[in-house]
């Protein structure tokens, strides 16, 4: 399937900012393991990015979860004003989101140190029965280890992290975590979201959009 064909198969984006909800159509992996699509748009017609261009950039949410040393992680006093990659996943996942985690990683080693140092990758989990801090903080060593920042692992009550799914403006995850967005949400400085990335994308895409957006 060419690049354009993928992006015309995602939901348009119901409105902008916060209040984007809803539930894409999901592709099955297998009877267990499905993901869906957010509700990001086609491309508009400037096609800036390698990545999955937002016409309305969606803004950074706020949402407060525990991190993987059981402290209150408030995400947007956390990230506020600094590049941020956000996923929504779980650590059982199969494909989608260890294959999400290692092309950050890739993408980071790829970049310049400077700007490396600057990146933060929060990782929300869908399924908070099995996701426990620790078991967060085992995963994302296996990606992270030699990064210059740590990925931050997020978990909590069910209702919590619904409500940050959608304040981020993905669709809920359902079937206990296992169908939930692919999407890899980047925001900028700004605090908005310009692009996005799913599995159709590369470390190198991930590594170019975060030198446009940061501007480096």
């Amino acid at each position: 399937m060419t690049r354009s064909a993928r992006l015309r198969l995602l939901a348009v984006l119901a409105t902008g900012g916060l209040a984007v909800a809803g539930c894409g159509a999901a592709s099955s992996a297998s009877e267990e393991h499905r993901h869906g699509d957010a509700p990001a748009s086609v491309e508009g017609p400037d096609d800036r990015f390698a990545g999955i261009d937002l016409p309305e950039p969606y803004q950074r949410p706020t949402f407060t979860l525990t991190d993987t040393a059981g402290e209150s992680y408030d995400f947007g006093a956390e990230t506020g004003g600094r590049p941020t990659l956000l996923f929504f996943g779980y650590t059982q996942c199969p494909d989608v989101c260890p294959a999400t985690m290692a092309d950050v990683a890739v993408a980071m080693r790829m970049s310049d140190p400077a700007l490396a140092e600057q990146v933060q990758l929060v990782f929300v989990t869908t399924d908070p029965a099995t996701d426990t801090p620790d078991v967060l903080g085992e995963y994302l060593d296996r990606f992270d280890a030699d990064l210059p920042t740590q990925f931050v692992g997020l978990t909590g009550e069910q209702d919590a992290i619904d409500k940050a799914q959608l304040a981020a403006g993905v669709p809920l995850a359902e079937d206990d975590g296992r169908l939930h967005s692919s999407l890899l949400l980047l925001y900028g400085a700004d605090d908005e979201a310009p692009v996005a990335f799913d599995t159709g994308n590369t470390p190198q895409d991930i590594a170019d959009d975060l030198a446009l957006v940061t501007g480096t």
